[in-house]
């Protein structure tokens, strides 16, 4: 049997991923906002797809984002700490408890009420009600079973050199088995082809957490 080219590359590879997660370190309110998230029992994002959000919305200088997937603020400190700083956040989410729970963090930060609005509600009744090519990221975390939904909506939102971030864009590593036909990992893999076929996006798929597609719309 031949030997592989770099036996040591597959074993050290979780150790790798780990370091690169760990690399930037957050700030207290990312902690506390994780601490709530814990205690409402929602998934935060990991602090490596923290890190990307917060260098994204800096290198595209984000003034308008929409975000869908309020959580707990986690993701939402991460976009404005690379927003401009007059910068206004658009968060959705259909639970009410979350962006209480977001809005107490955001403030606790310091972070000025005019530059956040949280709007309860399911994403797909708010999106059509926001302005065409008003957005410099549209940032989907929500509903996996509306992604391909969500994509269309951000095609329409962004202006041109806007960013679509997607989350869970591997899906606990079920999108890239195509044998695989749940629900979530084949809606998921349908969001990215229509990415892919939608011919205004220029994408790149990273290993992120739970995997982070970004695009850049032409």
């Amino acid at each position: 049997m031949t030997a592989p080219k770099n036996p040591g590359r597959a074993a050290s590879l979780p150790a790798t991923l780990a370091y690169a997660e760990a690399f930037t370190a957050e700030s207290d309110g990312a902690d506390r906002a994780r601490q709530r998230a814990d205690e409402l029992g929602v998934e935060p994002i990991s602090s490596g797809v923290s890190a990307v959000l917060t260098f994204l919305a800096r290198t595209v200088s984000a003034r308008a984002v929409a975000e869908i997937g309020t959580g707990t603020g986690v993701s939402g400190l991460a976009l404005l700490a690379g927003m401009a700083p007059d910068g206004v956040l658009t968060s959705i989410d259909s639970e009410t408890e979350n962006q209480v729970a977001a809005r107490e963090v955001l403030t606790g930060e310091g972070i000025a009420s005019r530059r956040v609005r949280l709007i309860a509600g399911q994403a797909l009744n708010v999106l059509p009600k926001l302005t065409d090519g008003a957005y410099d990221i549209v940032y989907v975390d929500g509903d996996p079973l509306e992604y391909v939904e969500y994509v269309a909506q951000a095609e329409r939102l962004l202006r041109s050199g806007g960013l679509l971030i997607v989350h869970h864009a591997l899906w606990q590593g079920l999108v890239a088995d195509e044998r695989n036909f749940d629900d979530e990992p084949l809606i998921i893999r349908e969001a990215l082809a229509a990415v892919i076929d939608d011919g205004s996006f220029t994408p790149v798929l990273l290993p992120v957490g739970d995997g982070l597609l970004v695009a850049v719309k032409a």
